[in-house]
């Protein structure tokens, strides 16, 4: 047997922004989000693991406010204000054309690409599997960064597949608002599942 690799924690405070202390924001400062700091959100982003290492997500990140103007009517109306507060905002999509990549990014086996070829249903449950992987790190990610995420569920995603990725193989699976918190930007903290019914052992 090798000798054990030992990796390094977390400190208590680096655990409270990322987990324990980090909220979903639900209004955002004026505060610009620079280019930079999206860019630093992606390369956090893109070492999260995904099965065979095929990396379907993509992102778009929507800044201006023609973007957003078209981004709007694609969004559940309780979700408009907020998404319009944001100085960015991260439509995150999957690539269904990502087996196109595997020789790329999985050298090892490059023909792989091809049992997926004629896999339809295989290709969409991998990627989208993969992609959601890659979505919960995206929103760690942001926070990492020093800045808030307000994940949403409640969108149009054919609508917004037809505004923002048509002519492309992407496909709209969760859209996040990015800034550094507004006023009142918190509802009160939810409970979470105590760890008797999440947790068994074996």
């Amino acid at each position: 047997m090798g000798e054990s690799i030992n990796l390094e924690k977390l400190d208590q405070r680096s655990r409270e922004i990322i987990f324990t202390k980090a909220r979903t924001a639900n209004s955002f400062a004026d505060t610009p989000v620079s280019d930079e700091e999206l860019r630093d959100i992606w390369e956090l982003t893109r070492w999260t693991p995904t099965s065979a290492n095929v990396q379907p997500m993509r992102v778009l990140f929507v800044r201006t406010p023609a973007g957003k103007e078209r981004l709007a009517p694609h969004m559940a109306e309780g979700n408009r204000a907020k998404t319009d507060s944001a100085p960015a905002v991260a439509i995150v999509a999957y690539d269904n054309e990502w087996h196109e990549e595997i020789p790329n990014v999985f050298p090892i086996f490059p023909q792989m690409r091809d049992d997926y070829v004629a896999d339809l249903d295989g290709r969409h449950s991998t990627g989208r599997f993969s992609a959601a992987l890659q979505a919960g790190a995206f929103i760690l990610a942001v926070r990492a960064a020093g800045l808030a995420a307000g994940p949403m569920g409640g969108f149009d995603g054919p609508g917004i597949d037809a505004e923002f990725f048509g002519g492309t193989n992407w496909t709209t699976l969760m859209v996040v608002n990015i800034g550094h918190p507004g006023e009142d930007p918190w509802f009160e903290r939810l409970p979470r599942v105590d760890v008797n019914k999440a947790v068994a052992w074996a």
